[in-house]
């Protein structure tokens, strides 16, 4: 009969199930009444609604949208098309969140594990979620620990990598804790469930982790800057627009309402938040192909700017399980004989656990041996042993147990191993037989086996990749520090020399280790999280990978978070970037991708930066020129169309691997002005001429929208260099559609037929803004170099060398 366990009244009252029947129905039925059951995991990935809510309510759109109803009640819907980026912008961000929410899903509803349980006697299955405090589990090898549990029957060997970043095997005897997340490698027992829900061990780690960290994206945050801006300044300088137009120039209420709009599209740069979506949506599909999940757009972004990539050594480095590098002879025996003597060991034991796994992948098919005696690994023991008919006992395991006070006769040749990084097992021989599962008399060495973690094949390329790229790699890991530096040096991390043992040190010290140090062993999950916030306090943008519920808060703390697929769900549910084949191998495929991206994208905004700073030094000059303003929404339509839209799309798509340099604002800056400048100048000097020609407000705006144009062409031309084939197609496509529209779609864009006067008026103003275009190029450039005092100081001591001799 099952006895409860009284507690204290702030908590439940127990129950002692026996391990032979568990708990029985009412009991269970108890339990679920009182709220005691594993309960359904937290969806950590955002609802449909708030993808919704995030994605449509922001400063952007509402800004179109208030210019919209405004074009909207003034009744000229053609002017309204500029609303189609809006929408198309929001719908692209939309459709990838979404479909990231349901991959994503989706995966942890094909990793939840189910739990092997006793009740009433008999053996069930069933989800995890179900599980009730007292409940009886039985685990075996392979098992996943669904819930905290104590040890009632049995022994076993748990790997508790996911939880506490050590990958090696930990004993686990009768009323010790079984951690939840971690792995049965050995051994069969059972085990009351002691904690559900939230008070599990791994819940407790990741009980801040409530949905997808949004990375850090300069893109995003210089958009948002220059929308916020624009924001502020476009309602005093829409209403002086306005009443301008109104009350001053004298014009209709719908057609005033018309060209303050115009005034004001201009300013928003509507199309790089669009073109920004489409292009990182584009990369996201594309790293789809390669197994990789992006959660978050602009994570895309963030890799490509990493310098600093911290990684856990399992799963990452390592694939997570043993191999059999080397077998060190004691006596002189052959390798080949001892290779026989393991294989038939192995084959006789049947042990899954990753020792012998390895052993048996490592010594290849065994010997037809005839097993009298085997006695099975425990952790108590320390070894395993077989006795062979004809052949002798052989026996497998810690040196020092098998030894005993031998031990001193090898200890420091084994201990050498150790310090290398591997782990380091006796084979040892004895004519006579076991006893009560005790060692046989006087076991002779035979051979040292040494194992260590497997390292993924793509592991050296990979490394080698980051460290070409200029990015430092940290290796952050649970396991001991020389062991790990040790397979990080065969994986071929440069520095991995430079390791330290975390476990003694404090915080502070951390901190101050961060940067020269390369290989860090012994790290606890809130050391992972003070490194990664210590290099991002020294000005480094960093990357964590990792796949445990240990990597958790780290991974929240980075700029850019990735994890495993085979990992857990808290790692999965909190990572930017998610590797769907677990393969570390993807991640150069990520930042090639991120960096073709990026660097095309900086490039084509500086075509729409060029119309934002025109559009807003024209709005405020013309509130101060007697003129009218010559614009309407549709004609900026079509040269957004032909000098940015169109061109900074199919820019975007082009190969590009180089690293990323400068900050994007300033990079953009810099290509956008003498663009802008000459949109400026050109129509500041047409305003003179138009007034001396006598042109009306049709003509007016007709050949504005030409020079407008034609300052955009000399930037895309520009971003456009070195004109290979596809790009001079390009540039002479987009002027040719410029050309047809104005020839065959005039009412649509309101404008007029060219005359005579207008044409011969052109060609001089087009020259002006060339030269101003060249000018402010060469001059940004040389400021660029450092060269622009130079400049200066050249043409003031050419200036006194002419005065000098002008005196003479």
């Amino acid at each position: 009969m099952t006895q409860p366990l009284e507690n204290s009244k702030n908590r439940p009252i127990r129950f002692s199930p026996d391990a032979a029947l568990g708990l029985t129905t009412e009991q269970v039925q108890k339990r679920i009444a009182q709220g005691l059951a594993n309960g359904e995991p937290e969806t950590r990935t955002k609802s449909v609604r708030q993808i919704l809510r995030e994605n449509l309510l922001t400063p952007f759109n509402l800004l179109n949208l208030i210019l919209g109803m405004l074009v909207f009640l003034a009744g000229s819907y053609k002017n309204m098309l500029f609303l189609g980026v809006a929408f198309f912008n929001t719908l692209i961000g939309v459709f990838q969140e979404i479909q990231a929410k349901r991959t994503i899903d989706k995966l942890s509803l094909i990793a939840a594990p189910k739990a092997r349980v006793i009740r009433n006697g008999s053996i069930s299955q069933i989800p995890v979620n179900e599980l009730v405090l007292d409940d009886v589990c039985l685990l075996e090898a392979g098992n996943q620990v669904c819930a905290d549990c104590i040890v009632m029957q049995g022994g076993c060997e748990v790997n508790e990598s996911l939880i506490t970043g050590e990958s090696d095997p930990i004993s686990k005897s009768e009323g010790e804790l079984l951690l939840s997340g971690s792995f049965l490698v050995s051994g069969s027992v059972r085990a009351r469930v002691e904690h559900v829900g939230e008070e599990n061990y791994a819940a407790a780690i990741v009980k801040t982790v409530k949905r997808p960290k949004r990375a850090v994206s300069e893109i995003m945050t210089s958009i948002n800057r220059i929308i916020r801006f624009i924001g502020f300044a476009i309602l005093p300088i829409g209403i002086l627009m306005f009443c301008k137009q109104v009350f001053f120039s004298h014009q209709d209420f719908h057609h005033g309402v018309v060209v303050t709009v115009g005034s004001l599209v201009g300013m928003v740069p509507e199309g790089l938040v669009l073109l920004t979506s489409v292009v990182l949506a584009v990369s996201v599909l594309r790293l789809a192909r390669r197994r990789a999940l992006v959660q978050d757009l602009y994570s895309i972004e963030t890799l490509a700017r990493v310098d600093v990539l911290c990684l856990d050594k399992t799963g990452t480095i390592t694939e997570g399980s043993m191999q059999l590098d080397e077998l060190v002879p004691l006596d002189g025996a052959d390798p080949a004989e001892l290779r026989a003597v393991i294989a038939a060991m192995t084959a006789a034991n049947g042990d899954a656990n990753p020792t012998f796994t390895a052993l048996r992948e490592g010594c290849g098919d065994p010997a037809d041996w005839e097993a009298e005696q085997i006695v099975p690994f425990s952790s108590a023991r320390k070894w395993s042993g077989v006795s062979f008919h004809g052949h002798g006992s052989y026996i497998l395991g810690a040196g020092e147990f098998i030894l005993r006070d031998r031990f001193s006769e090898i200890r420091e040749t084994v201990e050498a191993y150790a310090q290398k990084g591997s782990r380091v097992l006796l084979l040892a021989h004895s004519s006579h037989a076991f006893g009560d599962k005790t060692l046989p008399d006087a076991p002779k060495p035979l051979a040292l086996v040494l194992l260590s973690d497997k390292i993924r094949a793509s592991a050296p390329e990979t490394l080698r990749y980051f460290s070409e790229q200029g990015v430092t790699l940290k290796v952050i890991s649970g396991d001991d520090a020389a062991t790990a530096a040790s397979i990080a040096g065969k994986a071929g991390l440069p520095g991995a020399d430079r390791f330290l043992d975390a476990s003694a040190l404090s915080p502070e010290q951390l901190r101050e280790a961060a940067e020269d140090y390369t290989v860090f062993g012994r790290v606890t999950p809130d050391q992972k999280r003070i490194l990664v916030k210590a290099l991002q306090d020294r000005g480094h943008t960093v990357a964590m990978t990792g796949d445990g519920a240990n990597d958790v808060m780290a991974l929240r703390e980075s700029d850019c978070s990735v994890a495993m697929a085979a990992g857990s769900e808290a790692a999965r549910s909190v990572a930017n970037l998610v590797l769907l084949d677990s393969d570390f191998a993807s991640m150069p495929h990520v930042v090639r991708e991120g960096r073709r991206a990026i660097n095309n994208l900086q490039r084509s905004a500086s075509l729409f930066l060029v119309k934002s700073i025109f559009s807003g030094v024209i709005a405020v000059c013309f509130l101060f020129l007697s003129a009218a303003y010559p614009f309407e929404p549709i004609q900026f339509t079509l040269i957004n169309a032909v000098t940015i839209g169109i061109p900074s799309f199919l820019l975007t798509l082009e190969p590009n691997k180089e690293r990323i340099r400068g900050h994007f604002i300033s990079n953009v800056l810099r290509q956008a002005l003498p663009g802008a400048a000459a949109m400026i100048l050109g129509l500041l000097l047409l305003l003179p001429v138009s007034a001396f020609l006598g042109l009306d407000a049709v003509q007016l705006s007709t050949m504005a929208v030409c020079q407008t144009a034609f300052a955009g062409f000399l930037t895309l031309v520009k971003i456009s260099r070195p004109l290979n084939v596809p790009r001079t197609v390009l540039c002479i496509a987009m002027v040719t559609v410029f050309c047809l529209a104005i020839v065959l779609f005039r009412d649509l864009f309101s404008l007029t037929v060219f005359t005579v006067p207008m044409a011969v008026a052109l060609v001089p103003l087009l020259a002006a803004a060339s030269a101003v275009f060249i000018g402010i190029h060469r001059l940004i450039a040389m400021a660029s170099c450092g060269k622009t005092g130079d400049f200066f100081r050249r043409l003031r001591s050419r200036l006194s060398e002419e005065d000098q001799t002008s005196r003479r």
